[in-house]
Order: C-alpha cells, then sequence, then structure tokens
C-alpha cells in the first residue's frame, strides 16, 4: 500500500483534487439531483411540452369545429348524421363497421 502511495504524483496528492473529485463524484452518482435524474426529468419535460403542442392543436381544431356547428346548419347536420346516427324519417341508416 504504501508503494502504490509513493507512486502518485505530488499534485494528484493536494486536498483540493481530493476535494474537488469527490465533489464531482458526489454530484455525479449520490446525489438527488444527478444527472441521470437530470437526464430524466429533463426527457420528460420534452416529452411533456410536445403533448402541450398536441393538445393545444387538438383544442384549436375542436373550437374550430364549434364555431363551425354553431353558426352552419349543413356542419350541424353532417355532425348529428355521423356522430349520433340521427336521420331523417324517411331515410334508413347502415352502419358498416370496418374491421
Amino acid at each position: 500500500m504504501r508503494n502504490f502511495w509513493n507512486k502518485i504524483p505530488q499534485w494528484a496528492k493536494t486536498p483540493y483534487l481530493l476535494l474537488g473529485l469527490s465533489f464531482l463524484l458526489w454530484m455525479l452518482c449520490f446525489d438527488a439531483e444527478d444527472l441521470i435524474t437530470q437526464y430524466k426529468l429533463r426527457r420528460r419535460l420534452s416529452n411533456l411540452k410536445a403533448e402541450k403542442a398536441y393538445y393545444r392543436k387538438q383544442i384549436e381544431k375542436i373550437e374550430q369545429d364549434r364555431k363551425g356547428l354553431t353558426y352552419d346548419e349543413d356542419v350541424l347536420e353532417k355532425f348529428a348524421r355521423e356522430k349520433y346516427f340521427m336521420r331523417k324519417p324517411t331515410e334508413d341508416v347502415y352502419v358498416i363497421v370496418e374491421e
């Protein structure tokens, strides 16, 4: 053990270097905010931002559909026929389910 300690250069034995290395090791592995956790959180944040953008687009689409349903009777009739299978009294409705 003494032979190993003598082979280490003097600059590597300084307390500042040892303290810095131990701090770096602590921050990389053992701390609650280590690099692995930060990477996972950053990846989750980017996924949540992508979901937010998707839902914003869906909200805009729904708002446009709602405005169309409010002001245009043809769009309202089409929506009622497609979503709720409504029909006129003289019509027959056939639902085709694709497998």
